[in-house]
């Protein structure tokens, strides 16, 4: 799992009363961690949208214990499945 690292930001207050609401049922971190990565990650809303869902497939493989007691020669499933993905990821940033 990726580091996180905390980073300040100075919104409108309407938009804060907003991410209030979400605080309170403790989904305001990763909406707003969310927001940004797909930002970030893609010019386009169908990039952005795309590479979330990359990122969420992973974090849904690598959670999944049952996942992890499957091996292929050895190798956890999910690392497996996740390399695949990675390289999913590396191919739509080119």
């Amino acid at each position: 799992m990726a580091k996180l690292i905390p980073y300040t930001v100075y919104l409108p207050e309407q938009y804060y009363n907003q991410i209030r609401e979400y605080a309170q049922s403790r989904k305001a971190s990763s909406v707003i961690r969310d927001a940004i990565c797909m930002f970030l990650s893609g010019s386009d809303q169908y990039n952005s949208g795309y590479n979330k869902a990359l990122v969420d497939a992973k974090k849904a493989v690598t959670s999944a214990a049952e996942v992890r007691m499957l091996a292929v020669n050895g190798t956890p499933l999910a690392d497996i499945v996740e390399s695949e993905i990675t390289m999913l990821e590396n191919r739509n940033a080119i």
